[in-house]
């Protein structure tokens, strides 16, 4: 079989030859060429047609960031990002998520700051499902905010999305007093899929939201912000021992899992452990699923969307049996990676299979139970 083509994007003739000798091994793809500038990765994508391209982002003359937006609207191609393990590089990764990428990969810069096995490791597989990938179907636009929004813009924007999908719920109960809990899991193609969702849930969602991003630290915490700017909901990066409150989103940090548990007679509260990773996961989607499994007296609604692999499909085969009321599944045509969701569909355990931009109405319905 002819190998899949790759284009090596990188300013640092080092970063270029490293990338180019890591991709090289693999005998199912193979380096086409590489360029120094996003300018020059624009035009060697127009040329050369990739099947994927591993994408710097700070470069002279044009960045990676400007050179995936001209690609994901002229040529659209998996960009696999390079990205710096600071806050700052977390943020700017956040963003080309949102734009597009497919993935992102943390950026070797010598052996005393990560681990080349395993970066070399994890580019090659991301390439491998990269390659395969028609994003063709994944490059519409998002509504994109230049800076977070402040709490009386969110609410403005809130009530239009409730205008646009009419839901009305009371905020009169207490924070921490609800009767439903949503929980949601994913993976590669996350970031965009959560943008989707979160930003359909009005501001007085009668339910906290609970959700699993596989996410190495600090890019949770920068992904909590993005979505926070986005979303009538609050949305925080998870704590320990937080108390559970309704029109609240917490997500997993990176590098611990996420569980929840009764906190007496005051609601519901958030633990952080650094136990094993699970599938190679932590946080792990089956982890905070089966901490749900106790938990009866709630309503539970379980989501999966995209991502490599199967986290989470089993954990929902569990709440499903345990009586959750409702267990939705991404389908394949809105699926950067169709891994996760369909592991769960073929495990027989899914109510609703449901595009993307379709989630947030079904689990609006089902927490407001509203006739369908």
């Amino acid at each position: 079989m002819q190998p899949y083509d790759v284009l090596v994007v990188d300013d640092s003739f080092f970063m270029r030859k490293l990338i180019t000798d890591f991709i090289s091994e693999d005998p199912q793809l193979r380096v086409v060429a590489t360029a120094k500038n996003g300018k020059e990765a624009v035009e060697l994508v127009r040329k050369l047609k990739p099947q994927a391209v591993t994408m710097d982002i700070e470069m002279p003359e044009m960045n990676g960031l400007d050179a995936l937006r001209h690609i994901m609207k002229e040529n659209p191609v998996p960009v696999i990002m390079l990205s710096s393990l600071t806050q700052e590089g977390a943020a700017e990764t956040i963003r080309a998520l949102e734009w597009g990428a497919f993935d992102f990969v943390g950026k070797p810069s010598g052996s005393i700051s990560l681990d080349l096995h395993k970066v070399k490791k994890m580019l090659l597989e991301k390439l491998r499902a990269a390659v395969t990938t028609n994003m063709s179907r994944h490059c519409k636009p998002l509504k994109l905010e230049a800076a977070p929004a402040a709490p009386a813009e969110r609410e403005v924007a809130a009530a239009r999305q409730e205008n646009a999908a009419p839901v009305s719920f009371s905020p009169a109960e207490a924070a921490s007093s609800f009767e439903h809990l949503v929980a949601i899991g994913t993976s590669t193609g996350g970031p965009r899929a959560l943008h989707t969702v979160l930003s359909g849930i009005p501001q007085h969602f009668p339910a906290p939201v609970l959700i699993v991003q596989h996410m190495p630290p600090n890019f949770t915490k920068s992904l909590a912000v993005r979505l926070n700017s986005i979303s009538g909901l609050r949305v925080v990066e998870a704590e320990e021992g937080m108390v559970l409150e309704n029109s609240t989103a917490y997500i997993a940090p990176g590098g611990f899992h996420m569980t929840v548990a009764r906190n007496g007679s005051k609601g519901y509260k958030i633990h952080l452990t650094k136990d094993e990773p699970r599938g190679g996961h932590r946080p792990s989607v089956d982890v905070l699923f089966e901490s749900l499994l106790p938990l009866k007296e709630l309503k539970r609604h379980i989501v999966i969307m995209t991502g490599m692999g199967s986290d989470g499909a089993k954990g929902m085969q569990a709440l499903e049996r345990a009586g959750a009321m409702t267990t939705i599944a991404e389908s394949e045509e809105t699926c950067i990676v169709y891994g996760m969701p369909r592991s769960a569909v073929q495990l027989g355990c899914v109510t609703d299979v449901l595009p993307q931009q379709d989630i947030a109405t079904r689990l609006k319905q089902a927490v407001a139970m509203r006739p369908q």
